[in-house]
């Protein structure tokens, strides 16, 4: 018989922000259900913060070290069957490494690790285990770009010349590490790791260019920027690419451009047309052509490529976002797990979320850009 899948949490606690979304994303489908927890490095926090999510205490640990452990000896019919850890950078993955030693299977928020070393370990565990492992780029699990990536597959735009994606944010313009505890880890090297900026929304633009349209970088030349004073870490970044296949790219991120709230965008020109997508308007796509007027493109239509209408989730016209598409990874990851369970091989429809090589790929990018600027935007192949 079906059951919900169950989810243990490290980090996430009271007091965070992307804690909650995953918890509201894992939930929207009704499929998986939250059943223990370490929410914090605080015993205090986290046993405050298990109970307000109506945990028994025994299922609330001080420790994710005790959590994996106590989780394991249960039986099978009670204990977690993944967990998603949404801790800082730091934190990624010694508790995902000890997860998957003990049977679990794993959804990650990326960056993936805190050193490429660290990334190449856990893609190596995770092969050698066999279990499930899903990086949580939300940005993938949005309709529309399912849709684009399914125009640039099959053609529509012919061969791709010229990729543009920015990443802009204007909430770290100030130095607000003291009063804010999300900016207070990200400029922190010890916590954030090489990368400031370019590691937090930097990847994500990385990957959504790479998701879109299939291109694998080669060689990069990139400039990083640090413009608040005293800050140890960059929060704006320029990246000119250069694509295997001879198309050529530009990444920006930034995180000082004031007035920006989450201005994620991208724009894919091929030999016969191009298109354009904009997070804060994530329901629209515009396909540009040379020959005939731009067409305005929107989700939950007959139009759309059937694995685009698969992730739609409401009838056109009605707001449907951030934490749908994240659900959508959830949903995917869940569904992939139901058949692990079952005996039954997870479907390529179900397996349609990014896993340890994105996060691999992730970290490489994060290497080779801070090299790259360290060496006065030096071209330089990406970094295995």
């Amino acid at each position: 018989m079906k059951r919900k899948i169950r989810m243990g949490m490290i980090g996430g606690g009271y007091d965070s922000f992307i804690g909650a979304v995953h918890r509201i994303a894992a939930n929207l489908d009704g499929q998986i259900e939250l059943v223990c927890g370490c929410f914090s490095s605080s015993p205090e926090n986290s046993k405050n913060s298990g109970r307000n999510l109506y945990l028994p205490d025994n299922r609330i640990y001080t420790t994710y070290q005790e959590m994996i452990e106590v989780e394991a000896k249960l039986p099978e019919s009670e204990r977690m069957d993944f967990v998603s850890i949404v801790t800082p950078n730091h934190l990624h993955f010694e508790p995902a490494l000890l997860a998957l030693e003990n049977g679990f299977h794993v959804v990650l928020d990326k960056p993936m690790t805190f050193t490429l070393d660290e990334a190449h370990k856990l893609e190596e565990k995770v092969k050698e285990t066999g279990l499930l492992f899903a990086l949580t780029h939300t940005y993938t699990g949005y309709p529309m770009i399912k849709e684009a990536r399914e125009r640039v597959l099959r053609g529509d735009l012919g061969k791709i010349r010229r990729v543009y994606v920015q990443y802009s944010q204007g909430w770290l313009a100030d130095d607000v590490a003291d009063s804010n505890k999300q900016a207070s880890w990200r400029v922190d090297p010890k916590r954030s790791g090489k990368a400031g900026c370019m590691g937090d929304i930097g990847t994500h633009a990385f990957n959504l260019a790479e998701y879109i349209t299939g291109l694998e970088v080669a060689e990069l030349s990139a400039e990083l920027n640090t413009f608040v004073p005293n800050r140890l870490l960059d929060d704006d970044g320029v990246v000119l690419i250069r694509y295997k296949d001879g198309a050529r790219g530009m990444l920006s991120a930034t995180q000082i451009a004031v007035g920006e709230e989450n201005n994620l965008k991208i724009q894919v020109y091929g030999e016969k047309g191009g298109l354009e997508w904009c997070q804060e308007d994530p329901n629209t796509m515009i396909m540009k052509w040379g020959d005939k007027p731009k067409e305005i493109i929107r989700t939950s239509n007959g139009y759309m490529s059937p694995v685009a209408q698969y992730h739609s989730r409401t009838p056109g016209g009605h707001p449907e976002g951030y934490i749908e598409a994240f659900a959508n990874i959830y949903r995917n990851f869940a569904q992939s797990l139901q058949s692990i369970l079952e005996g039954k091989q997870p479907t390529a429809e179900n397996k349609n979320f990014p896993t340890v090589k994105d996060g691999v790929k992730g970290m490489q990018f994060i290497e080779t850009v801070v090299a790259s600027s360290a060496a006065n935007a030096k071209w330089l192949e990406i970094i295995k």
